[in-house]
């Protein structure tokens, strides 16, 4: 497996950055984008990283949230000029609720802009709750199993009920991906709004797996002072989890990467940033 950073916060040599994320990854002559970014972004650094993505196998989304989708309408702009061949789209991946309108306390968008209607002009859409296989090797993980209670305590959003009333949004679409190698499993996280930790351990069951080779991705710890419960109950989970190396990035702050490097090994990530397995 190849993974290269399109989008992150931060940027190297002639790239540039974004509040955002995505990943192109390409394994077992696949061809994946996971995550969008927030902007056309995406696309321009995979121009100067000479990465062809109108022809992908599939695009995954982590979440519904904006730094990770507002993207796609530029993808679809692209790939709508290009001449299609029958039986060519690619597979659209996601949790069954990414689609959903997600709000801020302000009721300003947070979420998806673009509609099922036209994915299906582009893709062959897939919503699963459950694991999917994409390859022998690289898992879609689906609903990740809330396990852990100092995790997700705080719903970034609203989003509608079906009545029409709002309700706090805790982002049950939140999912990743697990890749399995023969020294253990590396997990990749978008956001990891269902928490770190709870993630690690669906990916540990799903792939009947103990040995995590490296976490690459957003941890979402941010704004987190030494002492919080949150932070703290992650540390120790690492700590006693111990993997081979992490590479947070995104929604991971300066502070938090420094706490976490007391417990682990944290490797260096930005846009441009390719890693093999």
């Amino acid at each position: 497996m190849r993974l290269t950073v399109l989008v992150d916060n931060n940027a190297s040599h002639d790239l540039a950055g974004e509040w955002g994320l995505s990943l192109f990854i390409e394994v077992e002559k696949q061809k994946i984008l996971f995550d969008l970014g927030a902007s056309d972004l995406f696309l321009r650094n995979a121009v100067w990283l000479n990465i062809d993505l109108m022809n992908l196998d599939y695009l995954i989304l982590s979440h519904g949230h904006y730094d990770h989708t507002w993207g796609l309408d530029y993808w679809l702009k692209h790939r709508a000029k290009i001449p299609r061949k029958v039986g060519t789209q690619p597979t659209f991946l996601a949790h069954p609720f990414a689609l959903n309108p997600k709000f801020r306390d302000d009721m300003t968008e947070f979420g998806m802009i673009t509609s099922e209607i036209i994915l299906k002009r582009f893709f062959k859409t897939v919503f699963s709750k459950e694991p999917v296989h994409l390859t022998e090797k690289l898992i879609f993980l689906g609903e990740i199993e809330r396990r852990f209670d100092f995790e997700n305590n705080h719903p970034p959003g609203k989003i509608f009920k079906s009545d029409g009333s709002l309700i706090d949004d805790y982002l049950m679409d939140d999912t990743a991906l697990v890749y399995l190698t023969t020294q253990g499993i590396v997990i990749i996280t978008g956001c990891s709004h269902s928490g770190i930790c709870n993630i690690v351990e669906y990916a540990r069951k799903v792939c009947h797996e103990e040995r995590v080779l490296d976490i690459i991705g957003g941890f979402h710890l941010r704004g987190l002072k030494s002492g919080d419960p949150q932070l703290e109950e992650t540390l120790n989970y690492l700590k006693n989890l111990n993997p081979g190396r992490i590479h947070p990035c995104h929604c991971t702050d300066l502070s938090a990467k420094i706490a976490l490097a007391q417990a682990v090994e944290i490797a260096e990530i930005s846009v441009g940033s390719a890693i093999e397995y």
